[in-house]
Formats: structure tokens, sequence, C-alpha cells
């Protein structure tokens, strides 16, 4: 038995550029988020999405061809954990963001208010009108 079968499998370059860019565009999205510099945020999820893409096919051509070295496999696994706690952040924000909405904003009730302020009282029963 030679010392090359034991050692884990070189990692190939295309996938640690793929991997790395997807680490950095994550990296530069949480920096936009942190900011909330929308524009940014913008730019880098689109920039997130086309590594992540690459990355998927990158990943499955390899594993097509063997197995993936250990250290990309848990770097992988790693940049997906990051991707769904930001998801996760942008869902809770933007749910923060309704409510706020809701609360500045009400939505009407029907018959609850005229469409002058103040409450339409031929909705309500018992009133008289001169």
């Amino acid at each position: 038995m030679n010392l090359q079968s034991l050692s884990p499998p070189a990692a190939d370059p295309a996938l640690e550029s793929t991997l790395s860019a997807v680490e950095s565009r994550l990296a530069s999205l949480g920096d936009a988020l942190r900011a909330r510099d929308a524009v940014a945020i913008d730019r880098h999820a689109t920039e997130l999405h086309s590594a992540l893409a690459r990355a998927v096919d990158h990943f499955t051509d390899a594993a097509r061809s063997g197995p993936v070295p250990p250290v990309l496999r848990r770097r992988l696994a790693s940049a997906s954990g990051q991707v769904a706690a930001q998801r996760e952040s942008l869902a809770r924000a933007t749910a923060a963001l309704d409510r706020a909405i809701e609360v500045l904003m009400p939505r009407e009730v029907p018959g609850l208010y005229a469409p002058h302020g103040g409450t339409d009282r031929s909705l309500m029963g018992g009133s008289i009108q001169a």
C-alpha cells in the first residue's frame, strides 16, 4: 500500500475557485445587509445566485467523477448554512417591516369609517339623523 492512497484526494482547483467565489459573495452580501444598502444587497444577491449555480454545476460534475474532498464538502455545507441563515434573517426583517406598515397604515374595516373620517352613522343602528 503506498502513502498516496492513504492521503485525502487533492482539491480540484476549479472546485476551490468556485467555492471561494461563493464564500466571497456571501461575505459581501452579509456586509451589504448589515449596512442596509439596498442597491448593494440587490447586486450581491444576484452575484451570489450566479456563483451558487456555478458551484452546484461544478460540484455535481465532480461528484460524478469521484468523491469530493471532505474539506470542500464541509465548506459547501457551511456556505449553504450561511445562505439559509441570511434567508431567515431577511424573512424576519420583511415580517417586521410588514407589521410596522400595518400599524402605520391599517387596512380599512368596511363600514367602520366613512370616506371623510368619523363613523358612517347610516351603518350603525339607532341613530337619528336630521
